[in-house]
């Protein structure tokens, strides 16, 4: 009996991105498993309750799985039937919550050690993404319980003082919610105008809000202090004090580089910070392990995405094919 269970790819992360690599090892007839820290699709999960996805709904499909929206864009939860519908489909090998601790060995024999198990693979693909790593403000009262850096959903916040930090989709969807709730928000804006990349079907509306008032927007803005019923704010021309019940930090998130450096990964000096691996094949500067999927791009989260990331697993399987097969164990 083999002291540990044996697979020829460990994959570690159950989003869309680690279930396409499933995918691609049960086609080549490669024994898979996918172990994932949250529940399946995690960030999709936390998502926010209501949010429509900027794609159509066949831009995010995989597996050959038809993904039928009711609406031109899907939904998040319509997401979350679609990849539960895609793993039962293809009968993927998925272990959630399950955290991967360490990974040991070397290519050919990877020994992989998780919360709950202990693995061998001749290979390891991370599909770890960013989402539960977020882009702290570094201000004094931060670990406050009002800040959130995940918005859910706007109910929360009817009748309540919010202050939402950011100038991208997250931020703009934050508070364009909470203000239809009846929350009394204000944006604090670190750069002079929302950023570009605001969906265009939303942006004028928020343009709107801002032009008459409804929505304050302080622009060339920081927090500088958060206290229980109020917050400081450096503008341009001073510091001013806020009354406040909540601040919503939709400032982004970075991938989980802890970790990607217990994995033995190099990370560049360029600004974005960029995991090393070859863009042909996907592999890192430690033979036998994989990237795929957002955690390439580093902080320049918006590079990669669920729909241009679909040959991350092909490019990965043609590379190990060419090292002569897998199955070495």
């Amino acid at each position: 009996m083999a002291e540990y269970p044996e697979y020829d790819v460990l994959i570690v992360g159950g989003g869309p991105v680690g279930i396409s690599c499933g995918i691609e090892a049960t086609r080549r007839g490669l024994g898979n498993i996918i172990i994932e820290k949250g529940c399946l699709v995690n960030s999709i999960f936390h998502f926010p309750t209501n949010m429509t996805f900027f794609s159509t709904s066949e831009r995010l499909e995989i597996g050959g799985v038809p993904f039928i929206a009711h609406g031109y864009k899907p939904t998040r939860r319509e997401a979350l039937e679609y990849y539960r519908r895609v793993k039962e489909q293809w009968q993927l090998n998925v272990a959630v919550y399950e955290e991967v601790l360490s990974i040991e060995g070397a290519e050919g024999d990877f020994r992989v050690r998780t919360t709950q198990n202990r693995y061998r693979s001749r290979a390891v693909i991370l599909a770890t993404g960013f989402y539960d790593q977020p882009n702290l403000l570094h201000v004094p009262g931060e670990d406050l319980p009002k800040v959130k850096h995940y918005f859910d959903e706007p109910h929360p916040y009817a009748f309540r003082k919010v202050a939402v930090v950011g100038a991208g989709n997250s931020a703009v969807d934050a508070a364009l919610e909470t203000y239809r709730r009846s929350a009394e928000v204000t944006m604090v804006i670190r750069s002079p105008e929302l950023k570009p990349s605001v969906k265009y079907w939303v942006k004028p509306d928020i343009e709107n809000r801002i032009s008459e008032g409804a929505i304050k927007a302080y622009f060339n803005a920081t927090v500088a202090a958060i206290r229980e019923k109020e917050i400081e704010v450096q503008t341009p021309e001073e510091r001013i004090t806020l009354e406040n019940d909540f601040v919503l930090a939709m400032t982004g998130y970075h991938p989980n580089y802890e970790f990607l450096q217990q994995a033995g990964i190099e990370i560049g000096d360029d600004p974005c910070k960029t995991p090393r691996f070859d863009l042909n094949t996907f592999e890192t500067n430690r033979k036998g392990v994989f990237l795929a999927g957002v955690v390439c791009g580093g902080l320049h989260t918006g590079r990669w995405f669920i729909e241009n990331a679909h040959d991350h697993a092909v490019k990965i399987f043609d590379c190990l094919e060419g090292k002569g097969g897998v199955r070495v164990l």
